[in-house]
């Protein structure tokens, strides 16, 4: 289901041309920011998602951040896998001019210090900046890949370097199969920065990150970023997208990466992040509650499919 697409359309116009003619009704500023955990930066509570890019042309990518800055946003999400580095290539080539103004996160699915120490090189000449943010150790699945980062010559090794050497500032890791994976990672590390994760409405059904994970993060403080709030789309079958991001940002996190690819759509998110309504637990219970008829690994198809015997029908990571 592509919501953003109808959505979008719906509220702006399905393409850029009648994104641009939205404009006038979309003005700079007034986005909230929150404390990016313990870090002493502020960030908006939507940032602009550069995995949906490949469903743009490279110049409507390009359009997109241009207008999410315009708008006031200053959280960018990409990674180096994200449409073969070509997220990170558009970031680069719109953004450096604010660079001071922004603030950019960037991941590496490497598991070794090398292939990490490689991926930032190439994040950053791609990026067009000589530091990064945030750097993510991305979509971690699986406890075997927990060993491999924390093991000897592992990516850790590479992002702790990082941080000392100044390139990035500070240093996290996203995942969206396994919250027991994300437990271990935080068990391995106390002093993680961030943490991307998937939070909306549904999750607490079924092997869910806010039950799991989201607790120790906020006692250790951590910056937390919320992905997926709509589910892909998924949940607009039952909620709209003012009580998605409600849900989400009601929760004790900093902020949601929004996946965009149109002006419109990143109008519409814009537009509800200025009222957002921080809900109940009442409230909170009764999204759950709406959604409850539809939770569940058909839903979520990115979690572990821990209902079926020995199989897992989820499709292959592809991002975001």
């Amino acid at each position: 289901m592509k919501r953003r697409v109808f959505v979008g359309s719906a509220l702006a116009g399905t393409g850029l041309a009648m994104g641009r003619t939205a404009q006038a009704a979309v003005k700079p500023g007034d986005i909230p920011m929150r404390a990016f955990g313990k870090t002493g930066v502020k960030l908006t509570v939507i940032g602009l998602a550069g995995g949906r890019f490949p469903l743009c042309t490279r110049e409507e990518a390009r359009e997109i951040t241009r207008r999410a800055y315009e708008l006031g946003i200053t959280y960018y999400d990409t990674a180096r896998s994200y449409w073969d580095g070509a997220s990170e290539e558009v970031y680069g080539e719109v953004l450096p001019p604010w660079r001071k103004n922004i603030f950019i996160t960037t991941k590496s699915t490497q598991r070794t210090r090398q292939g990490a120490d490689a991926e930032l090189e190439k994040s950053l000449k791609a990026l067009r900046t000589d530091y990064i943010d945030l750097w993510h150790i991305h979509a971690v699945s699986e406890m075997k890949e927990v060993d491999q980062i924390f093991g000897s010559g592992g990516a850790f090794e590479a992002f702790d370097a990082a941080k000392k050497a100044g390139k990035v500032r500070f240093i996290g890791f996203t995942g969206h199969t396994d919250p027991h994976v994300h437990f271990e990672m935080l068990q391995r590390y106390q002093n993680w920065d961030g943490i991307l994760m998937p939070l909306h409405a549904a999750d607490p059904g079924y092997l869910s990150f806010e039950k799991i994970v989201l607790p120790t993060c906020v006692e250790r403080k951590m910056g937390i970023q919320a992905m997926k709030p709509l589910a892909n789309a998924k949940l607009l079958q039952t909620l709209s997208v003012r009580e998605c991001l409600n849900y989400t940002l009601s929760l004790p996190i900093t902020c949601a990466a929004m996946g965009c690819t149109t002006i419109g759509q990143i109008e519409d998110d814009v537009r509800v992040a200025r009222t957002l309504k921080q809900l109940s637990d009442e409230e909170m219970a009764g999204l759950r509650e709406r959604v409850n008829g539809i939770k569940g690994p058909g839903l979520e198809d990115w979690k572990r499919n821990i209902l079926t015997a020995g199989l897992d029908p989820r499709p292959k990571y592809l991002g975001g």
